[in-house]
Protein backbone atom coordinates (compact mmCIF):
# COMPACT_ATOMS: atom_id res chain seq x y z
CA UNK A 1 0.00 0.00 0.00
CA UNK A 2 1.25 3.20 -0.72
CA UNK A 3 1.54 5.60 2.04
CA UNK A 4 -0.20 8.50 1.62
CA UNK A 5 1.57 12.23 2.77
CA UNK A 6 0.10 15.02 3.66
CA UNK A 7 1.79 18.63 2.51
CA UNK A 8 1.38 21.44 5.16
CA UNK A 9 1.98 24.70 3.36
CA UNK A 10 3.63 27.64 5.70
CA UNK A 11 2.44 30.42 6.38
CA UNK A 12 4.48 33.60 6.76
CA UNK A 13 4.39 36.53 8.11
CA UNK A 14 0.60 36.10 9.42
CA UNK A 15 -1.47 39.15 8.79
CA UNK A 16 -2.85 39.86 13.27
CA UNK A 17 -5.49 42.34 12.98
CA UNK A 18 -4.06 45.46 14.90
CA UNK A 19 -6.36 46.39 18.10
CA UNK A 20 -6.78 50.18 19.03
CA UNK A 21 -5.07 51.04 22.29
CA UNK A 22 -8.26 52.24 24.44
CA UNK A 23 -7.39 55.71 25.52
CA UNK A 24 -8.98 57.52 28.51
CA UNK A 25 -12.42 59.79 28.14
CA UNK A 26 -10.51 62.76 28.94
CA UNK A 27 -8.08 62.25 26.16
CA UNK A 28 -10.78 61.87 24.01
CA UNK A 29 -12.07 65.10 24.96
CA UNK A 30 -9.27 66.79 24.71
CA UNK A 31 -8.49 65.43 20.82
CA UNK A 32 -11.98 66.63 19.79
CA UNK A 33 -11.49 70.33 21.69
CA UNK A 34 -8.27 70.43 19.76
CA UNK A 35 -10.48 70.42 16.56
CA UNK A 36 -12.34 73.73 17.37
CA UNK A 37 -9.85 76.70 16.72
CA UNK A 38 -11.96 78.78 18.70
CA UNK A 39 -11.72 76.88 21.65
CA UNK A 40 -8.16 76.69 21.57
CA UNK A 41 -7.58 80.45 20.79
CA UNK A 42 -9.32 80.74 24.09
CA UNK A 43 -7.45 78.96 25.81
CA UNK A 44 -4.29 79.68 25.05
CA UNK A 45 -5.10 83.93 25.59
CA UNK A 46 -6.43 82.30 28.96
CA UNK A 47 -2.99 80.81 29.88
CA UNK A 48 -1.37 84.04 28.71
CA UNK A 49 -3.80 85.78 31.54
CA UNK A 50 -2.98 83.17 34.11
CA UNK A 51 0.33 83.87 33.22
CA UNK A 52 0.30 87.33 33.16
CA UNK A 53 -1.21 87.41 36.86
CA UNK A 54 1.54 85.14 38.35
CA UNK A 55 4.34 86.89 36.82
CA UNK A 56 2.98 90.70 37.44
CA UNK A 57 5.81 91.55 39.77
CA UNK A 58 8.18 90.67 36.83
CA UNK A 59 5.82 91.85 33.68
CA UNK A 60 4.94 95.14 35.06
CA UNK A 61 7.21 97.83 34.33
CA UNK A 62 6.08 100.08 37.50
CA UNK A 63 4.58 99.36 40.76
CA UNK A 64 1.02 99.80 40.46
CA UNK A 65 0.85 102.25 42.70
CA UNK A 66 3.80 104.70 42.16
CA UNK A 67 2.05 107.94 41.49
CA UNK A 68 4.43 110.83 39.87
CA UNK A 69 2.49 114.09 39.87
CA UNK A 70 4.53 115.27 37.02
CA UNK A 71 3.25 113.18 34.28
CA UNK A 72 -0.46 113.10 35.05
CA UNK A 73 -2.51 112.11 31.79
CA UNK A 74 0.45 111.15 29.34
CA UNK A 75 -1.26 109.66 26.21
CA UNK A 76 0.16 106.20 25.65
CA UNK A 77 3.92 106.86 24.44
CA UNK A 78 7.66 104.94 24.92
CA UNK A 79 7.58 105.30 28.02
CA UNK A 80 4.12 104.61 29.39
CA UNK A 81 2.65 102.48 26.41
CA UNK A 82 -0.94 102.56 28.23
CA UNK A 83 -0.71 106.48 28.85
CA UNK A 84 -0.86 107.11 32.76
CA UNK A 85 -3.73 108.26 34.90
CA UNK A 86 -4.65 110.99 37.10
CA UNK A 87 -2.14 110.65 39.60
CA UNK A 88 0.36 109.63 37.13
CA UNK A 89 0.40 105.97 37.40
CA UNK A 90 0.96 103.75 34.88
CA UNK A 91 -2.01 102.18 33.61
CA UNK A 92 -0.63 99.24 31.64
CA UNK A 93 1.32 97.89 35.12
CA UNK A 94 -2.41 98.71 37.19
CA UNK A 95 -4.23 96.78 33.64
CA UNK A 96 -1.71 93.88 34.76
CA UNK A 97 -1.67 93.72 38.36
CA UNK A 98 -5.49 94.03 37.61
CA UNK A 99 -5.49 90.56 35.89
CA UNK A 100 -4.60 89.37 39.28
CA UNK A 101 -7.22 90.87 41.42
CA UNK A 102 -9.93 89.68 38.09
CA UNK A 103 -8.74 86.38 38.07
CA UNK A 104 -8.47 84.97 41.51
CA UNK A 105 -12.33 86.92 42.22
CA UNK A 106 -13.44 84.70 39.22
CA UNK A 107 -12.23 81.59 40.21
CA UNK A 108 -12.34 81.72 43.98
CA UNK A 109 -16.30 82.83 43.14
CA UNK A 110 -16.98 79.88 40.94
CA UNK A 111 -15.54 77.63 43.07
CA UNK A 112 -17.71 78.96 45.99
CA UNK A 113 -20.15 78.47 44.10
CA UNK A 114 -19.40 75.23 42.81
CA UNK A 115 -19.26 73.20 45.65
CA UNK A 116 -21.99 74.94 47.38
CA UNK A 117 -24.75 74.91 45.09
CA UNK A 118 -23.23 70.97 43.74
CA UNK A 119 -23.46 69.73 47.04
CA UNK A 120 -27.03 71.12 47.60
CA UNK A 121 -28.34 70.03 43.86
CA UNK A 122 -26.58 66.58 44.50
CA UNK A 123 -28.87 65.81 47.54
CA UNK A 124 -31.84 67.39 45.78
CA UNK A 125 -31.68 65.62 42.79
CA UNK A 126 -30.53 62.20 44.29
CA UNK A 127 -33.21 62.00 47.28
CA UNK A 128 -35.50 63.95 45.66
CA UNK A 129 -39.01 64.76 47.58
CA UNK A 130 -39.23 66.71 50.23
CA UNK A 131 -35.69 67.12 50.33
CA UNK A 132 -35.77 68.25 46.80
CA UNK A 133 -39.06 70.05 46.92
CA UNK A 134 -37.40 72.32 49.80
CA UNK A 135 -33.65 72.85 48.52
CA UNK A 136 -35.12 73.99 45.20
CA UNK A 137 -37.52 76.65 46.53
CA UNK A 138 -34.71 78.08 48.49
CA UNK A 139 -33.12 78.15 45.05
CA UNK A 140 -36.04 79.37 43.58
CA UNK A 141 -36.34 82.45 45.81
CA UNK A 142 -32.98 82.99 44.87
CA UNK A 143 -33.31 82.87 41.40
CA UNK A 144 -36.00 85.63 41.33
CA UNK A 145 -33.40 88.01 42.38
CA UNK A 146 -31.41 89.49 39.68
CA UNK A 147 -28.09 88.14 40.66
CA UNK A 148 -26.19 91.41 40.19
CA UNK A 149 -28.52 92.97 42.48
CA UNK A 150 -28.04 90.01 45.16
CA UNK A 151 -24.41 90.30 45.10
CA UNK A 152 -25.12 93.96 45.77
CA UNK A 153 -27.17 93.41 48.88
CA UNK A 154 -24.47 90.84 49.84
CA UNK A 155 -21.29 93.26 49.50
CA UNK A 156 -23.34 96.27 51.20
CA UNK A 157 -24.38 93.84 54.48
CA UNK A 158 -20.44 92.88 54.64
CA UNK A 159 -18.96 95.85 53.50
CA UNK A 160 -16.51 96.60 50.23
CA UNK A 161 -13.21 94.66 49.71
CA UNK A 162 -11.92 91.86 47.97
CA UNK A 163 -12.98 88.75 50.70
CA UNK A 164 -16.84 89.81 50.61
CA UNK A 165 -16.72 90.65 46.75
CA UNK A 166 -15.93 86.60 45.94
CA UNK A 167 -18.74 85.42 48.57
CA UNK A 168 -21.06 88.20 47.37
CA UNK A 169 -20.74 86.87 43.96
CA UNK A 170 -20.03 83.12 44.61
CA UNK A 171 -23.48 82.70 46.62
CA UNK A 172 -25.51 84.74 43.91
CA UNK A 173 -24.48 82.11 41.33
CA UNK A 174 -25.53 78.70 43.81
CA UNK A 175 -28.62 78.17 42.47
CA UNK A 176 -27.24 78.27 38.46
CA UNK A 177 -24.75 75.12 39.60
CA UNK A 178 -27.23 73.51 42.05
CA UNK A 179 -30.25 72.87 39.28
CA UNK A 180 -27.15 72.09 36.51
CA UNK A 181 -25.95 68.99 39.51
CA UNK A 182 -29.66 68.65 39.87
CA UNK A 183 -30.66 68.03 36.50
CA UNK A 184 -27.24 65.66 36.03
CA UNK A 185 -27.84 63.62 39.12
CA UNK A 186 -31.58 62.74 38.46
CA UNK A 187 -30.67 61.27 34.87
CA UNK A 188 -28.16 59.43 36.43
CA UNK A 189 -29.38 57.79 39.31
CA UNK A 190 -31.67 55.39 37.94
CA UNK A 191 -28.66 53.50 35.95
CA UNK A 192 -27.66 49.58 36.72
CA UNK A 193 -24.63 50.62 38.45
CA UNK A 194 -26.10 52.93 40.83
CA UNK A 195 -28.36 50.24 41.61
CA UNK A 196 -25.82 47.58 42.11
CA UNK A 197 -23.89 50.04 44.56
CA UNK A 198 -26.80 49.80 46.70
CA UNK A 199 -27.20 46.13 46.51
CA UNK A 200 -24.25 45.66 47.25
CA UNK A 201 -24.47 47.82 50.59
CA UNK A 202 -22.84 51.28 50.23
CA UNK A 203 -23.83 54.23 51.83
CA UNK A 204 -25.44 57.25 49.85
CA UNK A 205 -22.67 59.65 50.63
CA UNK A 206 -20.24 56.64 49.27
CA UNK A 207 -22.49 56.41 45.99
CA UNK A 208 -23.20 60.18 45.72
CA UNK A 209 -19.23 61.14 45.34
CA UNK A 210 -18.20 58.13 44.00
CA UNK A 211 -20.04 57.23 41.03
CA UNK A 212 -22.86 60.02 40.59
CA UNK A 213 -20.96 63.49 40.75
CA UNK A 214 -17.91 62.26 38.69
CA UNK A 215 -20.34 60.92 35.98
CA UNK A 216 -22.31 64.58 35.95
CA UNK A 217 -18.83 66.53 35.51
CA UNK A 218 -19.63 67.46 31.87
CA UNK A 219 -22.27 70.17 32.20
CA UNK A 220 -20.14 70.93 35.72
CA UNK A 221 -17.28 72.04 33.97
CA UNK A 222 -18.84 73.67 30.87
CA UNK A 223 -21.04 75.98 33.40
CA UNK A 224 -17.72 76.47 35.66
CA UNK A 225 -16.40 77.55 32.72
CA UNK A 226 -18.82 80.41 31.62
CA UNK A 227 -19.14 81.34 35.06
CA UNK A 228 -15.90 82.37 35.82
CA UNK A 229 -16.62 85.14 32.84
CA UNK A 230 -19.72 85.88 34.48
CA UNK A 231 -18.08 86.19 37.87
CA UNK A 232 -15.51 88.27 36.40
CA UNK A 233 -18.14 90.79 34.83
CA UNK A 234 -19.91 90.98 37.98
CA UNK A 235 -17.23 91.89 40.15
CA UNK A 236 -16.00 94.71 37.80
CA UNK A 237 -19.45 95.66 37.85
CA UNK A 238 -19.57 96.31 41.54
CA UNK A 239 -16.04 97.55 41.52
CA UNK A 240 -17.37 100.52 39.23
CA UNK A 241 -20.12 101.47 41.53
CA UNK A 242 -17.70 101.51 44.71
CA UNK A 243 -18.77 98.03 46.40
CA UNK A 244 -15.93 95.85 44.73
CA UNK A 245 -12.11 96.30 45.17
CA UNK A 246 -11.06 99.53 46.99
CA UNK A 247 -8.62 102.03 45.76
CA UNK A 248 -5.65 102.06 45.29
CA UNK A 249 -5.58 98.03 44.57
CA UNK A 250 -5.96 97.89 40.93
CA UNK A 251 -8.99 96.10 39.35
CA UNK A 252 -10.63 96.56 35.84
CA UNK A 253 -13.87 97.67 36.45
CA UNK A 254 -12.48 100.40 38.67
CA UNK A 255 -10.09 101.68 36.51
CA UNK A 256 -13.31 101.93 34.18
CA UNK A 257 -15.29 103.80 37.18
CA UNK A 258 -12.17 106.04 37.71
CA UNK A 259 -11.70 106.93 33.98
CA UNK A 260 -15.30 107.68 33.24
CA UNK A 261 -14.77 111.42 34.44
CA UNK A 262 -11.92 111.62 31.73
CA UNK A 263 -13.46 110.33 29.11
CA UNK A 264 -13.50 113.24 26.75
CA UNK A 265 -10.35 114.33 27.08
CA UNK A 266 -8.37 111.29 27.75
CA UNK A 267 -10.47 108.05 26.87
CA UNK A 268 -7.31 105.41 26.84
CA UNK A 269 -7.97 105.52 30.66
CA UNK A 270 -10.82 103.32 30.45
CA UNK A 271 -10.45 101.84 26.89
CA UNK A 272 -7.78 99.39 27.82
CA UNK A 273 -9.06 98.21 31.10
CA UNK A 274 -12.35 97.43 28.87
CA UNK A 275 -10.86 95.98 25.87
CA UNK A 276 -8.73 93.80 29.10
CA UNK A 277 -12.30 92.88 30.55
CA UNK A 278 -13.40 91.95 26.93
CA UNK A 279 -10.57 89.76 26.03
CA UNK A 280 -10.82 87.84 29.38
CA UNK A 281 -14.63 87.15 28.93
CA UNK A 282 -14.68 86.68 24.80
CA UNK A 283 -12.03 83.89 25.34
CA UNK A 284 -13.72 82.01 28.36
CA UNK A 285 -16.64 81.90 26.39
CA UNK A 286 -14.78 80.63 23.47
CA UNK A 287 -13.52 77.43 25.40
CA UNK A 288 -16.81 77.11 26.88
CA UNK A 289 -18.48 76.95 23.78
CA UNK A 290 -15.13 74.26 22.38
CA UNK A 291 -16.09 72.48 25.93
CA UNK A 292 -19.80 71.98 25.45
CA UNK A 293 -19.15 70.43 22.12
CA UNK A 294 -16.16 68.01 23.12
CA UNK A 295 -18.18 66.61 26.17
CA UNK A 296 -21.27 66.40 23.96
CA UNK A 297 -21.29 62.46 23.99
CA UNK A 298 -23.62 63.27 20.61
CA UNK A 299 -20.05 63.68 18.94
CA UNK A 300 -18.22 61.03 19.69
CA UNK A 301 -16.73 58.96 16.61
Amino acid sequence: MKQSTITVKKIKNPTVPKVKKSTGPWIEVWKRLKRSKMAIFGLVIIILLIGMAIFADYIAPYPFDEQNLMNTFQSPNSDHLFGTDEFGRDILSRVIYGSRVSLVVGFIAVGIALVTGGFLGAISGYYGGRVDNFIMRIMDVLLAIPSMLLAIAIVAALGPGLTNLMIAVGISSIPTYARTVRAAVMSIKGMEYIEASKVSGSRDIRIIFKHILPNSLAPVIVQATLGVASAILTAAGMSFIGLGIQPPNPEWGAMLSGGRAYIRDYSYMTVFPGIAIMITILALNLLGDGLRDALDPKLKN
